[in-house]
């Protein structure tokens, strides 16, 4: 949860900041509409697979000496065997075109092309022992990856461990992209992903309806475990309810924190037209009908008009290549009346 209910920001300025660097291009015609292109995201998240760039393989140029987010400077000498200790980064890796030398996934790498591999965690923890197995020449990581002792056995036998901050928010799309090809040694794949990505952000965002901007509340459920949450500032979706043009309800009912316990006064404060939940958040509940029991939800305008919209937990707040997907739905789901 702490991963991606982390602070967000409004970051979509930087990620379209990236447009015009670079190439590489979606690998189909983008749909014009808003609910052309969500039906084509939906299709492409029902695939689980990830689109490379186009055009050849990008040849890695090393050695690279890049920043590691635990304080150390890291030298790169060969990407011929890389291992991704986190799912959000080995789409990150594989859509830039280096799939083919990825060796191992972690068990959040669940995208089709990574589920062949073999998977080097138990739980969340990492087994150094499985990693070295694999005769990694290098080993991406989060800052909460672990055990600690793991990554410094690792690292001991001489494997050069790049850790990077985690993806909390829309900015951080461009610069997690851009480090991680940055290590590899490919940083011209990076700008050009960073632009493909700027670009299909940008043409969800042209579907906006105009004079339209629904307050949508992010809901965080979790019925077996009795936790109810509304989402306010730095909640994990703030960021994207503002690059798919909605204003995030509890933004504007002033909840400072990224979570407030939800209680009736507190939807009433949100109001909101729209309600946006995790898929297995709103099955924790009893779906709709279940949701709707939960007090307050009913008498807000969202479940009055029954104005849910849920995705699937792992791609909502997953910050990486498939994110402007994320943005087509949202930006066809809450806008209609």
């Amino acid at each position: 949860m702490r991963r991606r209910l982390a602070a967000l920001g409004a970051g979509l300025a930087l990620l379209t900041a990236a447009c015009g660097t670079g190439g590489g291009t979606s690998a189909d015609p983008a749909p014009k509409s808003a609910s052309a292109r969500a039906a084509a995201a939906l299709d492409r998240l029902a695939a689980n697979t990830v689109v490379p760039l186009e055009g050849p393989t990008p040849a890695p140029e090393l050695p690279v000496t890049v920043d590691s987010s635990d304080g150390r400077r890291v030298t790169v000498t060969d990407a011929s065997r890389i291992l991704p200790l986190n799912g959000g980064v080995a789409e990150i890796v594989f859509t830039l075109g280096l799939g083919k030398n990825v060796v191992g996934r972690d068990i959040t790498a669940t995208f089709a092309e990574a589920k062949k591999l073999p998977q080097v965690t138990k739980a969340h923890d990492v087994s150094a022992e499985s990693v070295l197995s694999l005769r990694p020449t290098v080993v991406l990581a989060d800052t909460d990856t672990g055990p600690k002792e793991a990554i410094d056995q690792i690292r001991e036998a001489g494997v050069p461990v790049v850790v990077l901050d985690p993806a909390t928010k829309l900015a951080d799309v461009t610069t997690r992209t851009t480090r991680i090809a940055a290590a590899l040694g490919v940083p011209e794949a990076g700008k050009a992903l960073n632009s493909r990505m700027a670009k299909e952000i940008s043409q969800a965002r042209a579907g906006v309806p105009e004079g339209s901007r629904p307050k949508v509340a992010f809901l965080y459920m979790r019925g077996s475990a009795a936790v109810y949450l509304i989402g306010g500032k730095g909640s994990g979706a703030d960021s994207l309810l503002e690059a798919a043009g909605a204003q995030d309800a509890g933004v504007a009912a002033g909840f400072g924190r990224p979570f407030t316990p939800i209680t009736t006064e507190a939807l009433a404060q949100a109001s909101p037209d729209v309600i946006l939940m995790m898929t297995k958040g709103l099955d924790s509940v009893g779906g709709l009908d279940g949701l709707l029991q939960v007090p307050g939800i009913a008498q807000t305008p969202a479940g009055m008009n029954k104005r849910v919209v849920d995705m699937e937990d792992g791609v909502l707040l997953s910050f990486g290549p498939r994110t402007p997907l994320v943005i087509d739905i949202l930006v066809d789901r809450i806008h209609r009346t």
